[in-house]
């Protein structure tokens, strides 16, 4: 039997983070959530585990642009500085408590590890968490499956031409081990 992850802990960790579906999308078309059911977590306090050990979030401009609310972060349960990277601060609409940023995606995690004081600066775009693969840049990717196949939408790694990225399972005796995992079609 594969475990549950481990509690999170707040070790200042660059942590990508998402809810996928089963054939890898973790956004709808358009970024689209409307997929994923509100009840979610299979595991009581995950949603708070994650608001007390997250001091940062980084985020895309695309993103933002679809869902621009920082009080919606874990429903609500966090509060802590958001920043967006974007190549166009300037056309941006400020928020309290956003800070859209124009650098490199290094520079980027500098400034969000810094204002998550120890705690872990947690990445919500596919598209900036595949540039700090291919830099070393990620800690840890944690990821909820979600049982619904989308066939379209946005990849959580979409890298055509690029390398295969091996990965080691945390929460298992065999880090290199395949995980299963079955379904039924659930009709209407």
């Amino acid at each position: 039997m594969l475990a549950d992850t481990d509690r999170q802990t707040a070790a200042g960790k660059v942590l990508w983070h998402f809810s996928m579906s089963l054939d890898g999308f973790v956004a709808g078309p358009e970024h689209a959530m409307d997929w994923l059911p509100e009840d979610a977590t299979n595991r009581p306090g995950l949603i708070e585990e994650y608001a007390e050990t997250t001091g940062a979030v980084l985020g895309g401009r695309k993103g933002w642009d679809a869902f621009p609310d920082p009080g919606a972060v874990y429903g609500g349960a966090w509060q802590g500085p958001l920043f967006v990277l974007t190549h166009h601060p300037e056309d941006a609409q400020p928020v309290p408590g956003v800070t859209f940023l124009n650098c490199d995606v290094a520079e980027a995690v500098r400034i969000g590890l810094e204002a998550a004081a120890g705690k872990n600066l947690e990445v919500f775009s596919p598209t900036i968490g595949r540039q700090l693969m291919e830099r070393g840049l990620i800690d840890e990717i944690e990821l909820h499956i979600a049982p619904v196949l989308l066939g379209d939408g946005i990849r959580l790694y979409d890298n055509p031409g690029g390398a295969p990225v091996r990965l080691e399972l945390l929460n298992g005796e065999d880090r290199r081990a395949e995980i299963n995992v079955r379904y039924r079609p659930v009709g209407g």
